[in-house]
């Protein structure tokens, strides 16, 4: 769709609306903003807005998701604010022109609307956005220093497909039931604590840190089988004692995350299999992200090689389809992950400076 709209000529306004949580479509938005953008030559044609909500949530109640309380009805502000003075100023004979900036995002962790000239943009002016490598580090650390000579070479796991992580803690309520629209913004601890999931963490931070658009993973990672799926999720992890929220004591905020299967590393349209045991790269981007991880909080990566049944088990042998795999093609694999000089995994954050 993005390539289709983006052939198109660009004739009316258009307003995009993501959710930076969207258990549905955490793509589509974006994309088609990407595609639509570089058309709009005058900057007054194509507007976004990216919201802290679920799918939909913009028409629902927008003052919290999950555990998360936002401060104030997120979704009304958008829809009196943002949403109805466009309506009115391109439908309605007569009325005023909207005071609607080219982007309008909403910046979780301190909770606040920005009005921007484009997105990425960090803030409406005097800034940067500077692509940075947070390095994952021996001993589980997470760094902004690129690891050391002499450091373990990399940290391990051992993935079984008969007993993959779930995507969130059991019982999971099928999609359409329960707290499906909020799976996004579960706390991660039930699966940092499994040990076929990996989870490197930084020091408390000291001072704010700012990312505004897509992180990228770049994975120097080796598997025992000859296909693997690979899970990185960027998290917030909160203080010990939140105060006036006592739940958020501890919790571990997915970001930002999405999954990449080994076999399409080389091609989406050819499929191959995996050299075993071979260092390799994984380099994909996550959703888009507008956050700050506040001073006294900590950041986190982890990775896994199973997200059930949200996605289907990799047999971690390489079978033509996955679909057709038998019993006998699903086994175990030990997956390592790399951080020395030369073959050092990162997830390259888009910061503002």
């Amino acid at each position: 769709m993005d390539k289709l709209l983006a052939a198109q000529p660009l004739t009316i306004p258009v307003m995009l609306v993501h959710s930076l949580w969207d258990q549905e479509d955490i793509y589509g938005g974006i994309a088609v903003y990407g595609g639509l953008e570089p058309k709009d030559t005058g900057n007054d044609k194509v507007f976004l807005v990216l919201g802290p909500w679920h799918h939909g949530q913009e028409i629902a109640d927008g003052s919290s998701l999950g555990e998360l309380k936002f401060g104030s009805d997120t979704a009304l502000h958008f829809r009196r604010e943002i949403l109805r003075p466009f309506l009115d100023q391109y439908l309605k004979d007569g009325a005023p022109k909207a005071d609607v900036s080219p982007v309008t995002a909403f910046e979780t962790g301190t909770n606040t609307w920005r009005r921007l000239p484009a997105w990425p943009a960090g803030c409406a002016s005097g800034c940067t956005l500077q692509p940075t490598p947070l390095y994952l580090a021996a001993d589980l650390k997470l760094d902004f220093t690129a690891p050391k000579a002499g450091d373990a070479a990399f940290d391990e796991y051992v993935s079984d497909p008969a007993k993959p992580v779930p995507y969130r803690a059991r019982p999971i309520q099928p999609a359409g039931r329960g707290t499906w629209a909020e799976w996004l913004v579960d706390d991660q601890r039930e699966a940092s604590g499994r040990p076929d999931v990996i989870a490197f963490k930084s020091d408390v931070l000291s001072a704010p840190v700012k990312v505004s658009g897509q992180p990228v993973a770049n994975l120097i990672a080796s598997t025992s089988g000859t296909d693997a799926d690979w899970v990185v999720k960027v998290i917030d992890v909160y203080p010990d004692e939140v105060a006036g929220q006592p739940q958020m004591g501890g919790y571990q905020l997915m970001v930002s995350a999405d999954i990449f299967r080994g076999r399409y590393r080389e091609s989406f349209e050819t499929p191959r299999a995996i050299a075993p045991d071979r260092p390799l790269l994984y380099r994909f981007n996550l959703p888009t992200a507008n956050h700050v991880f506040l001073p006294g909080h900590r950041m986190m990566i982890q990775i896994q090689s199973s997200w059930f049944p949200l996605y289907d088990r990799n047999p971690q042998t390489f079978v033509p389809s996955i679909f057709r795999a038998t019993p006998a093609d699903y086994r175990k694999a030990t997956q390592r992950i790399y951080h020395v000089p030369g073959q050092a995994s990162f997830i390259e954050l888009p910061l503002v400076k």
